[in-house]
């Protein structure tokens, strides 16, 4: 089973093909860390991909795409181009929080130690979800790293500028891989179970501001 993995929720723009059978085995994969090319890069990169392994977009069978958290114009670029795969393939599309795929990728390296997975959301602010055996215990959210009461987490991953806020053990893994991505809903896309809608997780507004919604000033 050919899965596409895509992600544009950090500085980080992720494209890959994973071999879903018998279990997930990364064919190709591109990373470009350029929080202002995600649209120029992305669908380049899908397209190398496929290159490289001698396959073309109709041999895909499922995609699956980061909904972040992340900043509103990065995030947007990969789940628009996602579904546009997905609707000229009529292939279904899976969407994952780009911080569960992180947490996939540190996997055996928690153990049963609880996890702090935190990415750059920009204004001085990180996302932020903890894990404890796998499974999210709590976010994802999004604050200033001194007001992050972060429990009994014991390692942290994600964001190097942003690890060593926390006095934890760091695990470097800094954004989503094509094989985290997958391996976070492995077991659904296996299933051939429709994918639900595709929700960005924006988690707070836009800087942009629509010309109409702009306050006159007065002249």
């Amino acid at each position: 089973m050919l899965v596409l993995a895509v992600d544009t929720a950090t500085p980080a723009v992720t494209a890959g093909l994973v071999d879903l059978s018998p279990t997930p085995t990364l064919l190709a994969s591109r990373v470009t860390v350029d929080p202002r090319a995600h649209a120029e890069v992305l669908t380049p990169s899908i397209l190398e991909c496929l290159h490289e392994v001698g396959h073309t977009p109709t041999d895909l069978d499922a995609i699956v795409v980061g909904v972040g958290p992340g900043p509103f114009t990065g995030l947007r670029v990969g789940m628009a181009t996602a579904a546009a795969f997905g609707d000229a393939l009529s292939i279904p599309v899976y969407g994952v929080c780009s911080l569960d795929a992180i947490a996939v990728d540190v996997g055996a390296a928690a153990q049963d130690r609880e996890l702090l997975v935190v990415t750059d959301a920009r204004r001085r602010e990180i996302y932020w979800a903890r894990y404890r055996s796998g499974e999210r215990i709590a976010g994802p959210g999004v604050c200033k790293p001194a007001d992050l009461e972060f429990e009994s987490a014991r390692l942290i991953a994600g964001s190097a500028q942003h690890v060593d806020y926390f006095d934890l053990r760091v695990e470097p893994v800094e954004s989503p891989s094509p094989l985290g991505l997958v391996g976070a809903v492995a077991d659904l896309v296996r299933s051939g179970a429709a994918p639900e809608p595709l929700v960005p997780l924006y988690l707070r507004r836009p800087d942009a501001v629509e010309t109409a919604a702009r306050v006159a000033r007065p002249t």
